[in-house]
Formats: structure tokens, C-alpha cells, sequence
């Protein structure tokens, strides 16, 4: 009998995640069909407690997933954690707050992120997504605050646009000139066409893609706003709240708003090398350029620090993390980092987060800037 083995080592993903590994084995001779089921097995199973155990050793990072917008932020965070030489900086990655949810609630272990970082909180939906995949105890954090602006070249013309004005830009129908009560496929192609107090200016717009959480934010404080004023979708949103969603969350496919992407920094990049094109981006992007950029006022606010905090700005949102806690116990350092980033020194009124534009929550939210999330109650329901 001639036994080989052929193996192939898990490689490691630069985040931290792990590549399926694949063996084959090859018997050749004549072989009792028992004795071969018995050392397959034993060979197998040697074989995944080997990797398992390697697993273990291989992730000693923290890993970190999720919202572009809080990517900088966080990542500060984690650097100057790293700086303690008896800690590892932990890794973090851009996903957007959808995807980053999505990686996060697929289960538990080290193959699985530790933290989420998103722009809006998680869904019913998000949650369930999590109880299904045991992931039921989660520490929700809000860190502090960040504006969605529309944003310009200095040298493309200031505009002063309303939600209305946003909506008939950028939703894939609006109701017709000639019969609002009828929606027809979007046909504006010029700022002035929607508003005559705007410039002549073509429309395109630079924006986030489906699983940003910037861009539910725009759908749901914009165009959602600007559709129920609308006396035929707003009666379609009493009829069929389904259908009315569809109606008012779906973004033109004309190539008048372009999917750009979830790195907001190269967003940034293509904005300045397009003059007259907006771009739709967090406020800390737009405060790291002001000496390029400027932004959009919306119902006649501008995004600034306190109207942000405030809550006055029409996109002004939270930032969140959400931990599992039970990771504590994998990796070191968890609980620590979690410790650094909401503290005063980090993400208070005078945090150096402050500097990667990050607006601090008022006095009056941190002490309940915390709470479980988790769905432990919740039973997961069969597909």
C-alpha cells in the first residue's frame, strides 16, 4: 500500500480572516474498503484539530469591519493603541456599515469580526441575521456624531439645495411635470430644470452603494421626506407601504448618480478631478479638505460642528461600534481598546478624534452611550 498525503496550509487574508485550506488524499494498492474509511477519518480529523489549533494562534489582532465613514476614526484609535508595545494595533477595514454588520453577525469565533463599525444602528433585520448565527450578545456603543454632506469643488457654483430639490435630482422616478399624480423615469439632466434659482449645471453625482449606511440615511431622511409630500405617494405609502418603499428608496441607474464606492478618501479624489460633480460623503472627509471642497446647505443649514451635534443639520447621525462581548475571552485587548476609544482622552470634547472628524457626543449622552443590543430572547427562525 502507497499512502500519500497533499496538503495546503490556510494562508493568511491580510484582515485577518482565513482561506478555506484543501487537502487530498491518495491511496493507491489494495485496500480493505474498512480500514481506508478509518484512516481517512483518522487522518481528517487529525487534520482539522491541527488547523483549528493553528486558527487560534494565527488571529492574536483585534478585527474590525464596517462603516467608511467611521474607518478613520476608528483607525486613529487603534493606532495609538498599538503604540503600548505589549498590545497588537488591531486591524481594521473598510466595508461600509452593511457589509460590516453582515460579516459581523455571521457568527462566532476568530474567523469572525470582533467589532462592527457603523454610520446608522443596526436593523431589526441585522439583528435577527445574528441570533440566527448565535451572535445574540452585543454591546452597542455610540461614539459621537458625523454630518452626510453634498459636497463641491471650490469652484463649481454654491448651491443651496432642499430635500425636494435632492429628491427630483437623484430618485429614479418622479412624478411627471404635465400629470404629477403619474411617475415617469427621471428626465432632469440640469440642476436648473428642477429649481430655477439653481445654476446650469449638469447633474452627477458621486454617492455611496447599497450597503452604506450613508446611504440609507440619504434614502430615508431625503427622499423618503421629500416623497410623502407627494399627494400620490403619499397615499400609495397608506395603500401599500411595500410598494411606496420601492418607490421612494430606489436612486436613478442613468449614470446621473454613480455608485463610487465605500472609500470616501478616493471619492474625495475623483471629486476634485471633476469639477462640477457633487459628492455625497461623511463631514470629517469635507472638514480634511475645506482648503478644496465645500459643501451644499440643505434647507438653508450648512453643515457645521454644533448644528451637526445638535441636530439640527437634516444629515447629522450617530456613529456606532457594536461588540461581542464574548470575544473577550479570544483576543486579548478587546476590552481595553473598547476602554480607549470612549475615553475622554480619545472621544471626549477634547479627544485628538476630534482631529479626524469625529464630533464628540454632549455631556449629557455619555454616560448612556452604551447598551445590549442582543436579540438572546429571540429564536432563530428555520429558512
Amino acid at each position: 500500500m502507497k499512502l500519500n498525503i497533499y496538503s495546503r496550509n490556510k494562508q493568511a487574508h491580510p484582515a485577518g480572516r482565513t482561506v478555506p485550506f484543501r487537502f487530498h488524499l491518495a491511496l493507491t494498492g489494495r485496500v480493505w474498503c474498512g480500514l481506508r474509511l478509518k484512516m481517512l477519518s483518522g487522518i481528517t480529523l487529525f487534520l482539522l484539530l491541527a488547523t483549528a489549533r493553528a486558527e487560534l494562534i494565527q488571529r492574536q489582532h483585534i478585527l474590525i469591519v464596517g462603516s467608511s465613514t467611521a474607518y478613520p476614526i476608528v483607525t486613529s484609535a487603534a493606532e495609538r493603541f498599538g503604540r503600548d508595545p505589549d498590545l497588537i494595533t488591531p486591524i481594521v477595514e473598510s466595508t461600509g456599515s452593511g457589509g460590516g454588520i453582515k460579516l459581523f453577525c455571521s457568527g462566532l469565533g476568530l474567523t469572525t469580526p470582533d467589532i462592527a463599525m457603523a454610520s446608522r444602528s443596526m436593523k431589526e433585520s441585522e439583528r435577527v441575521n445574528c441570533a440566527r448565527n448565535e451572535v445574540n450578545d452585543i454591546r452597542e456603543i455610540k461614539i459621537g456624531y458625523d454630518g452626510i454632506v453634498i459636497a463641491s469643488t471650490k469652484e463649481t457654483p454654491k448651491l443651496k439645495l432642499t430635500k425636494r430639490d435632492i429628491y427630483l435630482a437623484l430618485a429614479r422616478e418622479v412624478p411627471s411635470p404635465s400629470h404629477p399624480a403619474r411617475l415617469i423615469p427621471n428626465p432632469y439632466l440640469q440642476w436648473r430644470e428642477i429649481n430655477p434659482l439653481l445654476p446650469a449645471l449638469p447633474i452627477r453625482v458621486l454617492g455611496p452603494p447599497p450597503t452604506s449606511g450613508t446611504r440609507d440615511i440619504l434614502v430615508e431622511r431625503l427622499l423618503h421626506d421629500a416623497c410623502i409630500q407627494v399627494p400620490s405617494l403619499r397615499a400609495l405609502r397608506q395603500k401599500d407601504p411595500t410598494r411606496f418603499q420601492q418607490r421612494c428608496q430606489a436612486l436613478r441607474e442613468d449614470g446621473v448618480f454613480v455608485n463610487a464606492g465605500e472609500n470616501d478618501a478616493r471619492l474625495v479624489r475623483k471629486l476634485i478631478q471633476e469639477p462640477g460633480t457633487l459628492g455625497i460623503f461623511g463631514y470629517n472627509f469635507l472638514n480634511r479638505n475645506r482648503d478644496r471642497l465645500k459643501a451644499a446647505s440643505i434647507d438653508g443649514i450648512e453643515p457645521q460642528f454644533e448644528l451637526i451635534e445638535s441636530g439640527i443639520y437634516p444629515l447629522s447621525r450617530p456613529l456606532y461600534l457594536y461588540v461581542k462581548p464574548r470575544h473577550s475571552t479570544l483576543v486579548r485587548g478587546l476590552n481595553e481598546f473598547i476602554d480607549t476609544i470612549i475615553s475622554p482622552e480619545a472621544s471626549g470634547t477634547e479627544g485628538y478624534l476630534i482631529d479626524q472628524g469625529l464630533i464628540p457626543l454632549p455631556v449629557r449622552e455619555r454616560n448612556t452611550s452604551t447598551r445590549l443590543v442582543g436579540q438572546a430572547q429571540l429564536k432563530p427562525t428555520k429558512d
